[in-house]
C-alpha cells in the first residue's frame, strides 16, 4: 500500500498504481480513533460516473480498519486519475448491493473469491457527491 501511494504521488495520478493489473482509487479520510488524515489505495469500481468502495480486506472474516473510519466520518476525498473529489460514502444494502455487486466483481473478480472465503456479507459503499 505504502509503495502504491508514493507511486502514485510521484506521478501525480491513481494511473501509477496497479492491484494485480487492475486500477485504483484512492480515497483519503480521518481516522476514527487517531483523527489522522489516512489515505487508502483500493480496487476502481465506476459505474456511469458514480464510483464503489468494497470493505473486502481479502476475504477475511472482519472488516478493514478503513471501514470503520469511513463509518464514523464518510465525507471523503477520492482521487482517480488526476482528478480529486469531494464525495459522501453511503453503505448500500438489499436491491441496491445486489445491483452493485456484480459490477464490483467485473472491475475486480477476485472479490467473488474473497466473498466465498467469508461468513460476513462484503460491505460496499457508494461514493457520491455531497448535496
Amino acid at each position: 500500500m505504502a509503495q502504491q501511494l508514493e507511486a502514485i504521488d510521484r506521478a501525480g495520478t491513481t494511473d501509477a498504481a496497479e492491484i494485480k493489473g487492475r486500477p485504483v482509487e484512492v480515497l483519503t479520510m480521518r481516522g476514527a480513533r487517531s483523527g489522522r488524515v489516512l489515505r487508502v489505495p483500493l480496487m476502481r469500481v465506476e459505474h456511469d460516473g458514480v464510483y464503489a468502495a468494497v470493505a473486502s480486506k481479502g476475504g477475511a472474516p472482519d472488516n478493514p480498519q478503513w471501514y470503520h473510519n469511513v463509518v464514523a466520518d464518510p465525507h471523503l476525498l477520492l482521487q482517480d486519475g488526476t482528478t480529486t473529489s469531494k464525495v459522501i460514502a453511503r453503505e448500500i444494502h438489499g436491491a441496491e448491493r445486489d445491483e452493485w455487486w456484480p459490477r464490483c466483481v467485473a472491475a475486480f473478480p477476485d472479490y467473488a473469491d474473497y466473498q466465498k472465503n467469508t461468513d460476513r456479507l462484503i460491505p460496499v459503499f457508494l461514493l457520491e457527491p455531497p448535496a
